[in-house]
């Protein structure tokens, strides 16, 4: 009796000073019954580009088997291993050029379809990936990073192509300026939703910036993200979730969210988006070539909206 008091005092005592929590992307799915599961594979050695665009298209089930700027990826040596046994796999490299700010200009993209039965609609999925940057890595002003998509229009909702609720929605993760990060969202915004000193919105087709500089990556390291996207239900209601783990530990979770008024709507599979200072000008340039490192990319899927 006394040891479950002091247990629920330390739960309340940790809920009053927001100590943080750590939880793995498995223990996530779990609480949300995400019982579907799947990785994407690594090769056993190092690939020159030419070899790692043929190793994705026939190994991972990217759609259309079409990777924008194929010629900025490689996969390489692990730059920083952590001494665990994955570390001796490689790991993928993106090389962004010196004076990238776009895509075209530096970065890649794709989208890695998921559908064990070929016939199942995922309403919610978690994916989670480590993250790395060139210890001398440049922030500028910001990039993308990878998250999920979904809806019948498969290059929708991404570069200014605004989402109608029937066409798709996207969910990236950004970073800003110090590595300052946030979620970057192609979906509705209902009214009132851009009041919230959390969103902020965009009127020219544009996303929504969710909690921007509520967590911050780290150059030099990897990084674990982990995103959780749950769908809207009923389809009129703003009740869709996306959660934000950095490192294990919450940082994002909204639940006010409305990602599609149609049932043609629901998620497709892994967004990879990495693309450096999407910006418009180029004061979003890097000054030399950098890169960005990707290993250990898993996803869990549920046919349950939130």
């Amino acid at each position: 009796m006394f040891e479950s008091l002091a247990w629920t005092g330390l739960l309340a005592f940790a809920a009053v000073c927001g100590a943080a929590t750590t939880a793995s992307p498995s223990a996530i799915a779990h609480s949300y019954s995400l019982t579907t599961s799947t990785h994407l594979p690594f090769p056993t050695a190092s690939l020159s580009n030419s070899d790692t665009k043929s190793y994705l298209t026939s190994s991972w089930p990217i759609y259309d088997k079409t990777i924008d700027d194929a010629e900025d990826i490689s996969f390489v040596t692990d730059p920083f291993p952590s001494g665990a046994s994955d570390s001796k796999s490689p790991v993928l490299r993106v090389t962004y050029g010196k004076g990238s700010y776009s895509e075209g200009g530096g970065g890649a993209q794709f989208t890695a379809l998921w559908n064990p039965s070929g016939n199942e609609k995922f309403q919610s999925m978690l994916v989670t990936y480590e993250v790395a940057f060139d210890t001398d890595f440049d922030w500028v002003k910001g990039g993308k990073l990878p998250g999920i998509r979904g809806g019948p229009k498969e290059n929708g909702c991404s570069g200014g192509n605004a989402a109608d609720g029937s066409n798709c929605f996207t969910s990236r993760v950004m970073w800003r300026t110090g590595g300052a990060g946030e979620v970057y969202s192609y979906f509705l915004t209902p009214d009132k939703l851009c009041d919230n000193k959390n969103f902020e919105c965009h009127s020219d087709g544009y996303g929504t910036s969710i909690d921007r500089g509520s967590f911050s990556f780290v150059a030099g390291q990897w990084n674990r993200v982990t995103m959780l996207v749950r769908l809207n239900n009923p389809l009129d209601t703003a009740n869709g979730q996306v959660a934000l783990y950095h490192n294990n530990v919450e940082a994002i979770n909204q639940d006010i969210l409305q990602y599609r008024n149609s049932d043609d709507v629901y998620i497709s599979g892994f967004f990879f988006s990495d693309i450096r200072f999407a910006g418009g000008d180029s004061s979003y340039a890097t000054p030399t070539e950098v890169h960005s490192y990707f290993r250990n990319i898993e996803m869990w899927g549920s046919t349950k909206a939130a």
